[in-house]
């Protein structure tokens, strides 16, 4: 199943396109909301796209995007984006928290060996168990709660992004977040 974006937030914005290109196009490299797609997007003309700015690249007419240009690895960001990557991607999770903490509440084992939740950095069996006892109580309201209820753990928040910025850089052959 072709899993889409709908919305994105900017990481940079080229006006002139990339240096070493022949035909240099505007182009804009985004970060899809839903699925943390990294993309290339070409503005439409006359557009100045800002970084952080939440742009529309889904199906239906779009206002500053003329078009999708395709993936990009986390590897061709330009500084710029690379910089705002982490940023933007901590934004995501801040403005759709109740999703995230669906993710402590509802993970499940991977194999007989791996639970979803020890792929997140800082989590090891003793969180594991301590945050799947916690839920059978009662499940999560927020990451405060979660860090309330478990003792020791790393931030919540932190490790899922840490975690969304592995799975970008493909370093780890399961996905939790991205597509």
């Amino acid at each position: 199943m072709k899993q889409t974006e709908t919305f994105a937030v900017v990481l940079d914005f080229l006006p002139h396109g990339h240096p070493f290109e022949e035909r240099r196009l505007p182009v804009a490299q985004v970060i899809g909301e839903k699925h943390f797609s990294l993309l290339e997007v070409i503005p439409k003309k006359g557009v100045h796209l800002i970084p952080g700015q939440r742009v529309y690249i889904g199906e239906e007419k779009r206002v500053e995007i003329h078009h999708v240009k395709g993936r990009v690895m986390v590897r061709n960001l330009t500084r710029t984006a690379s910089a705002e990557l982490e940023i933007v991607i901590n934004n995501i999770i801040s403005s759709n928290e109740s999703d995230y903490v669906t993710f402590f509440n509802k993970s499940i084992p991977i194999t007989t060996r791996l639970h979803q939740l020890e792929l997140l950095p800082g989590i090891g069996k003793k969180h594991m168990w301590k945050i799947i006892e916690e839920r059978r109580y009662e499940p999560f309201k927020d990451f405060k709660d979660l860090k309330a209820r478990v003792e020791l753990l790393p931030d919540p928040k932190q490790a899922i992004v840490k975690r969304i910025i592995d799975e970008l850089d493909e370093s780890d052959k399961y996905s939790l977040f991205t597509f």
